[in-house]
């Protein structure tokens, strides 16, 4: 058996708000729509990972979501720009990503990095 996807899913009655956040400031194209749900992704080859931490680095909290993104600093002036407060960074961590923390519209933790 080999696991195919995996994905995260997110309670909410706001679609708007996920289209804004997760299609417009991140980038991610709509891979399927129903109404009901909505399905975000790219096209880029993705890994398959979970993982399970005691804390965030740093002494940060457990982020929900942690994505790696190609521009963090262009991903941070978006997330400014359209008003979302950033609770942690832009930090240059020691384990060699730059990231910074951000609440999706729906409250979940989202670590936003890129490796250096």
């Amino acid at each position: 058996m080999t696991v195919r996807r995996i994905v995260a899913n997110i309670a909410t009655d706001d679609m708007e708000a996920a289209k804004r956040f997760y299609g417009d400031l991140l980038g991610l194209d709509v891979l399927m729509d129903m109404g009901w749900i909505a399905t975000y992704g790219s096209g880029e080859r993705m890994t398959v990972q979970l993982s399970f931490m005691e804390e965030g680095g740093s002494g940060t909290p457990v982020p929900d979501l942690s994505i790696e993104v190609d521009d963090v600093e262009a991903a941070l002036k978006g997330m400014k720009d359209a008003g979302f407060r950033i609770e942690y960074g832009p930090a240059d961590e020691p384990w060699g990503v730059k990231r910074f923390y951000v609440r999706d519209p729906f409250g979940r933790l989202v670590n936003i990095l890129s490796h250096a």
